[in-house]
């Protein structure tokens, strides 16, 4: 009976010191939620409306990407150079510009510190086509630039234009002012962000090969999401990485024939299992070797207190809270590499048996992933069925590595962003799903990130390369004294 009494008080034991540990934890939840004043520079008086009315004439000049490597209207990127010359005067006359590559523009306005590692402010000039057929679903003509209502409607106004446009009013306004940088400053333009990156590629190595080394890099990718998921208000969001790129052509092949004597085992229905076999054997999820465990640990403290327990006693409850992040597609796409299957095509006649048929599978590699591994994950999930072949297509993009949220730069950037964010907003990194021009600067900035100052809820974001694209008045004003108060922080 003594050993019994032993036992239990052991067990009593353990789930105490278990409850205390989970107890402390949740009480002290919380990351580097606080952002540190540095004494920004003063936020410039700037004219929205005259803003406005230059992205409103950029949206015009159809600055569009259709494929890789190609240019289908070299006239429209000519007419958009000239357009920033005429509207632009003061940045013309006290930056070099250089055109790269064709089309894509690299600014340059000289500190008087040549020894001080300088800011690197990126955008692109090129926009996504307007799927055919869709035109008359928009408020407005995709391509008018119309103003209505405090909003400016067109192809580019939130993807990119808008932050290209805001980056000439900052750098506009702070030469009309008066300022002369310490720190030197850079502005890059991709012209073919939305197809390739080929522009960016070609700037970051002429950087490199005049060996000027940026201190840090800032690109799109995130911004202020005004009813974030896990909080449910707003949270500014600052991309500290991106996810890789890959593509991959699925092939299966088998005898054809008459489709009126099928064999049990065709090649489509080779192709359907492979697709099935990919989608159920899903990349590992989990927190480590990415932002998402830090974003969380900076929103605890906003939750409640089983949230908060959760999120502080991941050595516990870590398969939970994988599971319940993991349960929307934008936590799993968070936690984990991403398979999409977006093609299919085979076959010359309906009543034909194709020998061969093929599937394009699009995946977005987590940071703890690499082009290798995921294509020999793949590979593994398919290697039981027979006349199943997985070839890369195109140019994979590896993951870009975790840029620091220590460092001064990300200091300076999340100041900036605390300034131009709502009051009761968090800064909290975050590891952007897309891919941008900014993974062309990796291991040639000491850091990359992505943000702007935009405040946007969940539902406006499929506009973004969709019907009815928009950028507020409100936002684009944001932007333009967001950057001018960045960088003549940084630069002075």
């Amino acid at each position: 009976m003594k050993w019994v009494w032993r036992g239990v008080l052991a067990l009593l034991a353990i789930i105490a010191a278990f409850a205390g540990v989970v107890a402390y934890r949740t009480i002290n939840a919380g990351g580097p939620a606080a952002v540190a004043d540095i004494g920004l520079a003063p936020v410039r008086q700037i004219d929205a409306n005259a803003a406005a009315t230059h992205l409103s004439q950029a949206i015009r000049i159809q600055t569009i990407s259709h494929d890789a490597g190609i240019v289908s209207d070299p006239a429209a990127f000519a007419a958009f150079r000239a357009f920033l010359e005429t509207t632009y005067p003061r940045v013309h006359a006290a930056m070099t510009r250089e055109i790269v590559a064709g089309h894509s523009l690299l600014y340059t306005w000289r500190g008087s510190d040549g020894a001080a590692a300088p800011i690197l402010l990126l955008a692109h000039q090129d926009v996504v086509p307007v799927e055919e057929g869709t035109e008359g679903d928009w408020e407005a003509p995709p391509f008018s630039g119309e103003i209505r209502d405090g909003l400016i409607y067109g192809r580019g106004a939130a993807d990119d234009k808008g932050s290209l446009i805001a980056i000439m009013e900052a750098m506009e306004a702070l030469i009309a002012g008066g300022f002369q940088p310490r720190r030197t400053i850079l502005l890059a333009f991709g012209h073919d962000e939305e197809v390739s990156g080929a522009g960016a590629q070609a700037i970051a190595a002429l950087l490199r090969q005049r060996n000027i080394r940026p201190w840090f890099a800032l690109d799109e990718g995130m911004a202020v999401l005004e009813d974030h998921p896990v909080t449910g208000g707003p949270v500014a969001l600052i991309g500290v990485a991106e996810k890789g790129y890959m593509t991959v052509r699925v092939t299966a092949r088998a005898q054809g024939g008459h489709s009126s004597m099928p064999q049990n085992d065709t090649a489509a229905d080779r192709l359907a299992r492979a697709i099935q076999a990919l989608r159920a054997n899903p990349f590992p999820s989990g927190f480590d070797n990415g932002p998402a465990a830090e974003m969380l640990d900076v929103l605890a403290p906003r939750l409640g207190w089983a949230e908060r327990a959760v999120i502080a006693n991941r050595w516990a409850f870590g398969p939970l809270l994988i599971a319940r992040t993991q349960a929307t597609p934008a936590g799993a796409a968070l936690l984990r590499t991403t398979i999409a299957p977006t093609m299919i095509d085979g076959g010359t006649k309906e009543n034909v048996l194709p020998q061969e048929m093929h599937a394009i599978v699009n995946l977005r590699l987590h940071p703890r992933d690499s082009v290798a591994g995921a294509l020999a994950h793949l590979r593994r999930s398919v290697a039981g069925i027979e006349g199943v072949t997985i070839e890369p297509e195109g140019t994979p993009n590896e993951p870009s590595p975790v840029s620091l949220t220590t460092s001064d730069s990300y200091v300076l950037l999340a100041a900036a962003a605390r300034a131009h964010a709502p009051a009761d907003a968090p800064i909290a990194p975050m590891l952007v799903l897309g891919a941008t021009d900014s993974r062309h600067f990796v291991g040639i900035a000491e850091n990359v990130y992505r943000f702007q100052p935009v405040w946007a809820r969940q539902s406006e974001l499929s506009r973004i390369h969709g019907t009815g694209e928009r950028a507020s008045i409100d936002n684009l004003a944001r932007m333009v004294r967001f950057y001018a108060q960045l960088a003549e922080s940084g630069a002075r």
